[in-house]
């Protein structure tokens, strides 16, 4: 049998629906990475939600001309080299900066992104919608009150470390006060380290946020050497030999 070639096949209809579809979806699950500004935001989502349909019809619907009682093809061929291909593209949007790692919700993003587009690709319309729905209260819904949920963080203190005589401590607390959160110094010590003066400084932060939403932000600030959550019975002493 001559494989049939054209713009126009049996199958377009179904699959300019399912590319809709797709579209749709992953484009609720983009807007809310770009309204946080990160790494992967709109375009990344539907072009790999769309990309992961495409695949998935091509698995599905593109070989029908060559079938006979000699051939025989594995539609989830395509759709598992799919899963193994998107464990690479979410790894490049993890970052890793000295002890703290950005990105993950991010890269699961877009796990979710590319099985939305499998699931429409393979006209599993229902468990796309409820995957989007959830995925979205999960972010939108869950997340919020998950995070206004008693947490010890709240009661602790950070131990920061820093460069002495270069302004750091403003930056920090310019990073504080941005993020919504008021501190007091509690205690400071200067050490030695590597030929290098230190700082060692006890931070009381009071906020909403848990504290620990903090640490990244003050990881990243030019000067900053080492950020600590730290109990309130931790003496001041204890920490400087591993500054």
């Amino acid at each position: 049998m001559e494989p049939f070639v054209g713009i126009v096949t049996g199958t377009s209809l179904v699959e300019a629906e399912l590319l809709l579809a797709t579209f749709v979806l992953c484009s609720l699950i983009g807007v809310e990475r770009q309204l946080r500004q990160k790494a992967a935001g709109y375009r990344t989502h539907v072009l790999v939600g769309l990309g992961s349909c495409a695949f998935t019809l091509v698995s599905a619907y593109g070989f029908s001309a060559v079938l006979g009682s000699d051939v025989n093809l594995d539609p989830s061929r395509i759709a598992a080299q799919i899963v193994s291909g998107i464990g690479f593209l979410g790894a490049g949007v993890i970052f890793k900066g000295r002890s703290v790692v950005r990105g993950l919700t991010t890269a699961a993003t877009i796990w979710v992104a590319a099985a939305v587009g499998m699931a429409c690709g393979a006209g599993m319309l229902s468990l796309a919608i409820a995957l989007t729905a959830v995925h979205l209260a999960t972010l939108f819904v869950v997340a919020p009150l998950v995070r206004r949920l008693p947490d010890p963080d709240r009661k602790r203190t950070l131990r920061i470390t820093y460069a002495d005589g270069a302004g750091v401590l403003r930056d920090v607390l310019s990073v504080a006060t941005s993020s919504g959160f008021t501190s007091s110094i509690e205690r400071s010590r200067r050490i030695a380290a590597g030929g290098r003066r230190f700082v060692v400084m006890d931070i009381r932060f009071h906020g909403s946020p848990p504290v620990r939403d903090l640490v990244p932000q003050l990881v990243e600030v030019r000067g900053v050497d080492r950020v600590a959550l730290r109990h309130d019975t931790t003496d001041l002493d204890d920490d400087v030999d591993r500054a």
